[in-house]
């Protein structure tokens, strides 16, 4: 009997048999919290998701710059990139993030904030796309931060704080994904015949664009997308077992949202809301105790999470830093009598 429960056991894991549903992104809890700076240079931003980049842009700013070096996955600080053929001046500084608030008793959802996107197709009759996107690539592995007192971004400490935890919670990462069974958008229309698409991203890096439907309707919806290879009866699976420690944990994390307009479609200015987007998968592997603790004994996945993170904030940091002395040589005077 122990032999035949042992064996039903491997067969599971193997499987993936244990199916569990968890919220991505959840555009509710990407609000201000936190003011970021002082006077005119001070902005809103989101405590849990923020980023300090000031410790790869080099010796060459002061103090008080590096302190204005941080940013958060903050609804409005999202963005728009149309692509090349569609891209011009006008239709990308008219296409944008803003964050937007459900009417109080509308259903459902109502009194939500969500993320709203506005973007400016080209009127002429060829095909295009743009994508929205979050101000940096999520981070897998880091560990959650806060804005301490003195505005610096520190670590929170706790026993009940996992490593790597910051952006899951629907901050756009889940931890031990294995096999896809669904996933669903919560999306409003407004009777435009575009499509939409949801992009993802493994522990592998691998990138996966899933076409989750036109936004010809009018009002919310949740689009569910079915993994058409998704096999529901466990005796019809190929049985395998795989590594497990040291192997890093499989994930899914938001890279963004891709919206497409066909060239026979109207073009011009499009409007759409986004509040959350879910995943019902299988477990890639059973959270059970271990009789070893292999991680403190090695330190295998600690050291391979670490890099992880250091190369996720050199990515982040060189884009940042970059876009931050952008904004220091944007001009800002105008000629125009503002009393005019």
């Amino acid at each position: 009997m122990k032999r035949i429960f042992i064996l039903l056991v491997i067969a599971m894991v193997a499987a993936g048999a244990f199916a569990a549903e968890n919220v991505l992104i959840d555009f509710t809890l990407l609000t201000e919290d936190v003011v970021v700076g002082e006077g005119d240079a001070a902005r809103p931003e989101n405590e849990r998701t923020l980023v300090d980049f000031a410790e790869v842009a080099g010796a060459s700013f002061t103090e008080e710059e590096r302190d204005l070096m941080k940013s958060s996955l903050y609804i409005e600080n999202w963005e728009v990139m149309l692509n090349s053929s569609a891209r011009t001046a006008r239709t990308q500084a008219n296409s944008r993030i803003r964050l937007a608030t459900v009417r109080d008793g509308a259903v459902p959802f109502g009194g939500d904030p969500v993320l709203g996107a506005r973007i400016n197709f080209p009127t002429e009759p060829w095909n295009a796309w743009a994508l929205i996107r979050p101000p940096f690539e999520i981070q897998a592995y880091a560990n959650r931060t806060e804005l301490a007192a003195d505005g610096s971004v520190v670590e929170v400490q706790g026993d009940d704080i996992r490593r790597g935890d910051k952006f899951e919670g629907g901050h756009g990462v889940i931890k031990n994904v294995g096999v896809l069974k669904q996933v669903g958008l919560h999306v409003f229309g407004l009777n435009f015949p575009h499509s939409i698409s949801v992009i993802l991203q493994d522990e592998n890096n691998v990138q996966h664009e899933i076409f989750m439907g036109v936004l010809q309707f009018d009002g919310w919806r949740q689009l569910i997308w079915d993994n058409p290879n998704y096999i529901s009866d466990v005796r019809d699976r190929e049985l395998r077992t795989y590594p497990l420690y040291p192997q890093l944990q499989p994930m899914m994390k938001l890279v963004g949202f891709r919206i497409y307009r066909d060239g026979s479609h109207v073009g011009g200015d499009f409007i759409t809301y986004i509040r959350d987007v879910s995943l019902v998968y299988d477990e890639a592997r059973l959270e059970l105790e271990e009789v070893i603790p292999h991680d403190d004994l090695w330190g295998i996945l600690d050291q391979r999470e670490e890099e992880r993170r250091r190369a996720e904030l050199r990515r982040l940091g060189n884009q940042q830093v970059l876009r931050f002395i952008e904004r220091q040589l944007q001009a800002t005077e105008d000629l125009r009598d503002p009393q005019e």
